[in-house]
C-alpha cells in the first residue's frame, strides 16, 4: 500500500501545484507593473519554490546537441542503438573525420537516471565515441518482461558491449562497478570478441568491507526480510509496469535527504528568499539557477526492480560477495583474475562519504592476472562522491587520466 498511498498524495497535490505553475508567469509579468511589488515578489517565489518541491518520475533531457572536438563545434545527436524493455543503449553520434575510441559509460540504477552523469557525457564526447546505459524507470518495465536482477544487469552490459562491436572500452560510475567488473570477468573467461580493451571503475563499491561510510553501515543495521517488508512496493495500475515490485525512486530520495536534511532546508530557504529579495544582484540570481538545476535533476526519481535492488544490497553491501570469492552469474562464479588483457583504471574522491577510498581499490587485487603495467589507481584530492565525475576537478584532472587509459589501450 506504500506505493498507493504516495500515489494518492501525488494526486491530492496536483491542483495546487498545477495552479502555482499557471499562477506564476502571470505574477512574474512586468506589462502588469506589479512584478516588483515585495508581496508579489514573496507570492511568486513561493509558488517557484513549489513548482520546484515536486518529486517527477520522467527523464529529463540530456541536453547536449554540440561539442568541440580539437577546438571546433560538432554536431551531437541521441540514437537508440538498442532497445530492451529495461535499458536503451543510447548513443551520442557525431560525425568527426578522425574515428575516436568507442566508449560504453555505464550509469548507476539507483534512484536517478542516467542523465546525473551529463557531465561526464559531455566531457568524454570531445575525444570519445560516447555510449551510456540509459536505465529505464522500474515503474514503466511491464511486468511481462521477467524479473530484472543483478544477473540481468551484468548481461545488459555483456550484450551492450557486443552490440557495439569489438574494440570498445567500458567505464562504470559508483553501484554499477560491480556488475561491470564481472562482465568483463566473465567475457575474458568466454574470449568474448567484444571484451573491452580497458575497464575504468570510478567510485564504486567493490569492497565495502574497507572504512565502511554511513551508507554502508545502514545496509548491515537490518536483514534482508527487513528492507523487503518495509521498503518495497507494487507499481500502481495506471503504469506500465504495473504489478511489478519496486524499491521506489521517492523512497531512496526520502532516505537520501533524510541523512543530509539540514543542508536541504537551507537551500530551498535561501533559494526562496534570493527569488522573494526586492532587488536580487547577479549572484542571487546565479545562485537560485544553480539551486534550480540541481533540485530538478535530483528530484526526477526513478523505480528499482526489487530483484535488483535486494540483490544489491544482499550481495554487495551484506555479504562482500566478489572480494570474498562468492558471487556468481548465472550460476557460474565471477573470476577476476581470469581478466588478463583489458587495462584496468581504478578512480577515488579523497572526501567521498558514498564509496570510500580503498572499497574501489580493491579491484586492482581481484584482477591479479592482469601484469602491473596494465593496471593504474587514482584518488583525486578534495573530491566528494560526485565530484570523481563531474565539475572542474573531473574536466581538469580526472577526465585526462581516463583519457590516456583509453587511448594508449588501443
Amino acid at each position: 500500500m506504500m506505493y498507493q498511498a504516495y500515489q494518492a498524495h501525488a494526486d491530492m497535490m496536483w491542483p495546487l501545484q498545477t495552479l502555482a505553475r499557471t499562477a506564476l508567469p502571470m505574477l512574474q509579468d512586468p506589462s502588469f507593473g506589479w512584478a516588483a511589488w515585495a508581496p508579489n515578489r514573496k507570492l511568486a517565489a513561493a509558488c517557484e519554490l513549489m513548482g520546484l518541491a515536486q518529486v517527477t518520475h520522467h527523464r529529463p533531457a540530456f541536453g547536449i546537441d554540440c561539442v568541440l572536438v580539437a577546438g571546433e563545434p560538432v554536431a551531437v545527436t541521441e540514437e537508440a542503438a538498442l532497445v530492451t524493455p529495461f535499458a536503451t543503449l543510447l548513443h551520442f553520434r557525431k560525425d568527426t573525420p578522425v574515428p575516436q575510441p568507442r566508449v560504453l559509460i555505464v550509469a548507476p540504477m539507483s534512484g536517478h537516471f542516467a542523465t546525473l552523469l551529463r557531465d561526464t557525457v559531455r566531457t568524454m564526447l570531445a575525444d570519445h565515441d560516447v555510449y551510456i546505459t540509459d536505465w529505464h524507470n522500474g515503474r514503466e518495465m511491464p511486468l511481462a518482461a521477467g524479473p530484472f536482477g543483478l544477473d540481468e544487469y551484468t548481461q545488459h552490459l555483456i550484450d551492450f558491449l557486443a552490440a557495439i562491436g569489438e574494440g570498445a572500452h567500458l567505464m562504470a560510475i559508483c553501484q554499477p562497478c560491480v556488475s561491470a567488473l564481472s562482465a568483463v570477468a566473465i567475457m575474458s573467461e568466454d574470449r568474448h570478441p567484444a571484451t573491452p580493451l580497458s575497464l575504468t571503475l570510478m567510485a564504486g563499491p567493490i569492497d565495502c568491507r574497507i572504512s565502511p561510510t554511513e551508507v554502508n553501515k545502514l545496509a548491515t543495521t537490518q536483514d534482508i526480510a527487513w528492507f523487503e517488508k518495509n521498503l518495497i512496493g507494487t507499481v500502481p495500475w495506471r503504469y506500465p509496469g504495473a504489478g511489478r515490485r519496486v524499491y521506489p525512486g521517492f523512497v531512496q530520495l526520502t532516505a537520501f535527504m533524510s541523512m543530509n536534511k539540514e543542508r536541504h532546508i537551507n537551500a530551498f530557504k535561501a533559494y526562496y528568499e534570493n527569488l522573494a529579495h526586492p532587488e536580487p544582484d547577479e549572484d542571487q540570481l546565479k545562485q537560485a539557477a544553480a539551486t534550480r538545476h540541481f533540485y530538478e535533476e535530483y528530484f526526477a526519481v526513478a523505480d528499482l526492480p526489487a530483484e535488483f535492488y535486494l540483490e544489491t544490497v544482499r550481495l554487495v553491501f551484506q555479504e562482500y560477495a566478489l572480494p570474498l570469492g562468492q558471487l556468481r552469474f548465472r550460476g557460474r562464479p565471477v573470476n577476476p583474475a581470469a581478466i588478463r588483457r583489458t587495462a584496468l583504471l581504478t578512480v577515488e574522491g579523497e572526501r567521498d562519504d558514498i564509496c570510500a577510498p580503498g572499497q574501489t581499490l580493491a579491484a586492482q587485487d581481484l584482477c591479479s592476472g592482469l601484469r602491473p603495467y596494465m593496471r593504474t589507481h587514482y584518488v583525486q584530492a578534495g573530491v566528494g562522491h560526485y565530484g570523481v565525475f563531474s565539475g572542474r576537478r573531473w574536466q581538469n584532472h580526472i577526465y585526462p587520466i581516463v583519457r590516456d587509459v583509453i587511448h594508449v589501450s588501443r
